[in-house]
């Protein structure tokens, strides 16, 4: 069995617009108790009736960084999971980086320049 995609993620210029813009395209509920200006998605609450949907986070980029749309796979070794992409082919844009207690990420670019996440999830 595969690695699943656990978490999506939204950066841009301005995050509170974004969650807007979702809230009111998608009716995506947000938590924004989350510290940098990320609000985050719990899938359990934005999937339909009998379905159950990704979570994920909205949030403003650093100064001078654009944003990415991305999405991150759950993988046991954020380190190991780094080195195989660019093993394959893939360039390490960051990480491990700990986000918060409990979660370390990563991410590469895939040989075609798309932004992907790994995370690992030890809560």
């Amino acid at each position: 069995m595969g690695q699943p995609v656990i978490h999506f993620e939204i950066m841009g210029k301005d995050g509170p617009a974004l969650r807007q813009y979702y809230t009111d395209l998608f009716g995506w509920k947000f938590d924004n108790s989350a510290p940098m200006d990320y609000g985050t998605v719990d899938g359990r609450d934005n999937g339909s009736e009998g379905n159950m949907s990704i979570g994920g986070g909205i949030g403003t980029s650093p100064e001078g960084y654009g944003g990415h749309v991305t999405f991150y796979v759950a993988v046991p070794d954020v380190e190991e999971a780094l080195v195989s992409a660019e093993r394959l082919g893939g360039t390490r844009m960051m990480g491990p980086e700990k986000v918060m207690e409990g979660i370390e990420v990563g991410q590469f670019t895939d040989p075609e320049g798309h932004l992907v996440g790994v995370v690992k999830v030890t809560m």
